[in-house]
C-alpha cells in the first residue's frame, strides 16, 4: 500500500474541507490509503472561543509521524502571506526527521485557504514549499491538467503550486466546487506520484 497523510492546520473549518477533498481524490488511487490528522492547536481554549473558532476532534499528528508516510500533503491558512504559526512550529519540531533524511524522496503537496484573492494566496503555497525541500520532499503542485483553475466564472482559489480557497474577508465563503475539484486532484495527483515512486523502488529492490 502506498500511504498517505493529509495534515493540516484550520481555525474556522475553510482548510478542513479542502483536506477532506484532498483525502478524497487520493483514495481514488488503487492501492492508497490514507489518514487526516491535523497540527496541535497552540491558542489557548478561551482565546479560541472568543474567536469563533470550530471545534475538530481530528487525531492530531506528532512530527514523528511523517517518516511513516509515501506521500504528504500540507494545509494551511494564510497569516500575511506565509504559513500559520502552528503548522511552522510544527514543522520546526521535526528536525530529527531532517537529521535522519527521513523524508527524503517522499512527495508533499500543499493546499491553502486565504481571506481574499490577493491575500498571499500563492505566497503561502510557495514560502511553505522552502520548508519542506529543506527536509527532500518533492513538491507536486497543480498542474493545469487540472482546467479548473483557468476558469473565469468566479473567485477560485488555488494556483499551479497547490489548491485553495477563498474564504472571504470575514469567512464566510465556503469552498466552492472548483476549489473542491482541485483539492480532489491535487490529492490523486500525489497518491499517484508516490504510488509510482513506491513501485519503482520495490522493482529496484527486488532486481
Amino acid at each position: 500500500m502506498t500511504r498517505i497523510l493529509v495534515l493540516y492546520y484550520s481555525s474556522y473549518g475553510h482548510v478542513r474541507t479542502l483536506a477532506d477533498a484532498v483525502a478524497e481524490g487520493a483514495q481514488t488511487v488503487p492501492g492508497t490509503s490514507v489518514d487526516i490528522r491535523r497540527i496541535p492547536e497552540t491558542v489557548p481554549e478561551d482565546i479560541r472561543k472568543s474567536a469563533g473558532f470550530v471545534e475538530d476532534d481530528t487525531p492530531v499528528a506528532t512530527p514523528a509521524d511523517l517518516a511513516d508516510y509515501d506521500g504528504i500533503l500540507f494545509g494551511t491558512p494564510t497569516r500575511f502571506g506565509l504559513m500559520a504559526g502552528q503548522m511552522k512550529q510544527f514543522i520546526d519540531q521535526a528536525g530529527g526527521l531532517w537529521m535522519r533524511n527521513a523524508l527524503v524522496g517522499k512527495v508533499a503537496g500543499v493546499f491553502v485557504s486565504t481571506g481574499s484573492q490577493h491575500g498571499g494566496h500563492e505566497a503561502t503555497m510557495l514560502s511553505t514549499q522552502i520548508a519542506l525541500q529543506h527536509f527532500g520532499l518533492l513538491i507536486a503542485g497543480l498542474p493545469y491538467s487540472f482546467a479548473g483553475q483557468t476558469s473565469g466564472d468566479g473567485i477560485i482559489g488555488g494556483a499551479p503550486y497547490g489548491a485553495g480557497t477563498i474564504a472571504g474577508s470575514d469567512g464566510g465563503f465556503t469552498p466552492n466546487p472548483t476549489e473542491l475539484a482541485g483539492a480532489r486532484f491535487l490529492g490523486a495527483h500525489v497518491a499517484d506520484i508516490a504510488a509510482r515512486l513506491t513501485a519503482g523502488t520495490a522493482a529496484r529492490l527486488a532486481a
